[in-house]
């Protein structure tokens, strides 16, 4: 080390692998390769010639060590396997290299309102726990600090690029110095297309099969409509099961609110067709009352009507005359009155005319109806959340 100014330590990566991102943790799993370099004068030694290039110890005891510490660290192990995975060479001139493979678990904070539509953000921090930036300062190696494997695989994401940049900390005891490195994934989104977004569509779409079945096949309305509801249901708990109580709403907590909707309107459909097809029937039931009744009526006053011409005397009553000219003439009035009225020709009354009954008018409706507000949504959910997605990119 400089008696003269801080020891300065320059730092590069070469991340192995990343096992597992998980969404209800907020972590991610990391295996790597974590190497430092630093001089200490005190370590100069004779390499008689260039016989010797370095030495190498496998004790980080033997000699001084940066107290560097992963911040967002949760868990963390080495590999011993077969051997300790750690060296420190020693060069001449008093270059120390310290090389490790260690796997960690990192913290990684989420924003999953865009979800799955989202990308995420996971950082690894690196700082010095006990020196403080006049005695010690990390520095990024020149060239490429990170290195990533080839080939690397994840899951459910794909990671697109990673920045490096620093984050000294400044606290009551003096600043520190601080590596970091952001890790950008974007989340793969045909894994959530086929399991969640299609099956969705096609529950709301059974649910619409009620529609077109009549109206007095009541079990196989109320147990179509009933199943997919749970179906719908449990697809939403699933969903939610599989990330973490947030407070604000995500994309997919739209898309499922908006799918159970639907399926939970077709079933209120059917009880609303129900109502109104009783209702059909009970009108159609006073309507041959009320006829049958008119006809007793009726059938009445003939038979009083017989009675009274055979026991009853005539009277001569004299007829009230009216002018010729006055009927004629409101005659023209009314006519006049018919072709100066507008004729409205409605056709969607002339169509829903064709259906007798309210209840088929309500399940001809919904056939129309439902599909174009879905529609409408698709168009209004797609556009808004994909926009945004491309607004955070840029």
């Amino acid at each position: 080390m400089l008696l003269d100014g801080p020891a300065i330590v320059r730092v590069n990566l070469f991340v192995r692998s990343i096992a597992t991102i998980s969404d209800i943790k907020m972590e991610y799993s990391v295996q790597l390769t974590f190497r430092e370099q630093w001089m200490d004068e005190r370590l100069k030694f004779n390499d008689f010639g260039g016989k010797i290039k370095y030495l190498t110890l496998t004790d980080a005891n033997r000699v001084w060590m940066p107290d560097l510490f992963f911040a967002n660290e949760k868990e963390g192990h080495f590999h011993n396997i077969i051997m300790p995975n750690v060296y420190i060479r020693i060069f001449p001139y008093g270059s120390v290299l310290y090389s490790i493979r260690i796997s960690l678990t990192l913290a990684c904070p989420m924003n999953l309102k865009l979800y799955p539509l989202d990308r995420q953000i996971c950082s690894l921090r690196m700082a010095s726990y006990g020196w403080t930036t006049d005695d010690l300062v990390f520095l990024w190696k020149d060239g490429d600090p990170v290195q990533v494997v080839k080939n690397l695989h994840l899951p459910r994401f794909t990671l697109e690029k990673f920045l490096t940049d620093y984050c000294n900390s400044k606290t009551n005891t003096g600043e520190y110095s601080c590596l970091k490195v952001d890790l950008l994934f974007k989340r793969e989104f045909s894994y959530y297309l086929i399991q969640i977004y299609i099956p969705c569509c096609m529950l709301v779409i059974v649910s619409w099969v009620s529609f077109w079945l009549d109206q007095n096949a009541i079990p196989a309305r109320v147990s179509l409509g009933v199943t997919t509801l749970l179906t719908m249901a449990t697809q939403t708990s699933g969903i939610n099961a599989s990330l973490p109580p947030v407070s604000y709403t995500k994309a997919i907590d739209v898309w499922t609110g908006v799918c159970l909707t639907f399926v939970f309107g077709a079933l209120l459909e059917f009880a609303l067709v129900n109502y109104a097809s009783r209702s059909d029937m009970h009108r159609e039931n006073m309507k041959k009352q009320r006829r049958q009744c008119e006809l007793e009526h009726a059938a009445s006053l003939e038979a009083a009507a017989d009675l009274l011409e055979d026991g009853a005397t005539t009277f001569a009553m004299k007829p009230l005359v009216r002018h010729p000219g006055d009927a004629l003439t409101l005659e023209k009035v009314r006519q006049c009155e018919i072709h100066m009225q507008p004729k409205r020709e409605n056709c969607c009354r002339t169509w829903l005319s064709k259906f007798p009954t309210r209840s088929k008018r309500i399940d001809v409706i919904s056939r129309i109806t439902f599909p174009l507000v879905f529609a409408l949504f698709n168009l209004v959910y797609w556009s808004t959340y994909l926009f945004r997605e491309e607004a955070e990119d840029n």
